[in-house]
């Protein structure tokens, strides 16, 4: 057996990312990877404009103390400007986001004026308030965006600002999903004695879609060594990745592994882990290949910790380290030394600090341990039980 973190460099040198590039509308960008860095055609803001609702005045028109009585010659709207000068004792009514016209250099909101017909009192004022300066966000020219940056709707929006209606990106991958064995069946079909409702294959493609790529069912397999072959090839040739949950035991109809020596190749197979020890990890034609265990809860925990940072990897993504941080444990969480243990947590903020409980019973085949928590809690190989108070590390399941 290797360890996790073998098992994760092992996986993270054999990916080579997608350089496959498309044009997205912006706004179907959400989840995708940057193909190329982005520079701002323009300053944000484009002109010094106004912060706020109020009256665009000369500085040097507001006494130290007291007030200022100005003519009122405009209003001023969003979304337009005024062509003519400010002279001094003059003021504009200007709305939020309005340019400021040339011989104004300050805003006095509205709220400490007072009008009297065309004519308005000013109060004392800083220089400057209120306005915000051209190019105090983005200048022209700068960098706004670099390549490998995962679309989130800030950055959607940020494009948006800039006057961008699409963006490059890299290709989603394509993710092959098999379940293995004549032991599960669909939901909605009839169920014999000793079967069960394949759980794995709708998790996977659910977390598949989660990380940003394209899933492609590919249904059950049964244990039959040329259905599995021809099936195994078929996905490899319309997917990037091929993933299968099941047959990577040491069981007698547990084929995957034998099949996969066939077509394609094997890295390796047992990681010093629980749960989710027997893992297989290689290729299938020209594809990526990851069979994962069969139990529900050991399939979604080998996933997260080998599969989506691979396929971040392949997205083209820079930041492949899961967020991690530490939390108190809220009680005694059983161990033996000698493997690395993942259970799963209940991380919650109690106003001052980050505190983690289990979800309760940790078999790999509870899946409801999986539903009720939001993190995994990641105990060394070396480590032995953990006492109320003591400090773990935890990986919530949700990654920026």
């Amino acid at each position: 057996m290797i360890s996790v973190a073998e098992g994760q460099s092992r996986i993270l040198a054999e990916i080579v990312p997608l350089r496959e590039i498309e044009p997205l509308p912006v706004a179907r960008s959400l989840g995708r990877t940057l193909a190329e860095d982005v520079l701002a055609p323009f300053d944000i803001p484009p002109a010094d404009n106004s912060a706020v609702d109020g009256y665009a005045v000369n500085h040097d028109d507001i006494p130290k103390e007291g007030k200022a009585r100005l003519r009122v010659i405009a209003d001023l709207p969003a979304g337009w400007v005024f062509d003519g000068v400010i002279e001094r004792g003059e003021t504009v009514r200007i709305m939020t986001g309005a340019p400021l016209p040339k011989g104004v250099d300050t805003v006095v909101h509205q709220e400490i004026t007072e009008r009297e017909g065309d004519m308005v009192w000013i109060q004392t004022i800083g220089a400057g308030a209120n306005v915000r300066l051209r190019g105090e966000d983005v200048m022209e020219g700068q960098r706004v965006l670099t390549a490998g940056a995962q679309l989130r709707p800030q950055e959607m929006g940020l494009l948006a600002s800039l006057g961008f209606p699409a963006v490059k990106v890299f290709r989603r991958p394509r993710v092959a999903i098999l379940s293995t064995g004549d032991e599960v069946t669909d939901p909605g079909q009839s169920r014999r004695p000793g079967q069960i409702y394949d759980a794995n294959r709708f998790s996977l493609v659910g977390l598949v879609r989660e990380v940003g790529c394209e899933a492609l069912d590919f249904g059950i397999v049964p244990d039959v060594r040329e259905e599995l072959r021809s099936r195994l090839l078929a996905a490899s040739e319309k997917a990037d990745v091929v993933l299968t949950s099941g047959g990577v035991s040491v069981g007698v109809f547990d084929l995957v592994k034998e099949v996969l020596a066939e077509i394609g190749g094997i890295d390796f197979w047992q990681v010093n882990m629980t749960p989710g020890r027997p893992l297989a990890r290689g290729r299938v034609g020209k594809a990526h290949f990851f069979g994962l265990p069969g139990n529900p809860v050991a399939s979604m925990v080998t996933f997260l910790l080998f599969v989506r940072p691979a396929l971040w990897k392949l997205m083209g993504r820079r930041e492949l380290e899961p967020r991690r941080f530490e939390a108190v444990a809220t009680a005694t969480i059983g161990k033996k030394p000698g493997r690395r243990e993942f259970k799963r947590g209940i991380l919650t903020f109690n106003g001052r600090r980050w505190e983690v409980s289990t979800t309760g019973p940790q078999g790999s085949g509870i899946l409801t341990s999986m539903v009720a928590g939001n993190c995994l809690i990641i105990l060394p190989e070396e480590r032995g039980p953990v006492q109320s108070g003591e400090l773990v590390l935890v990986e919530p399941f949700q990654q920026p």
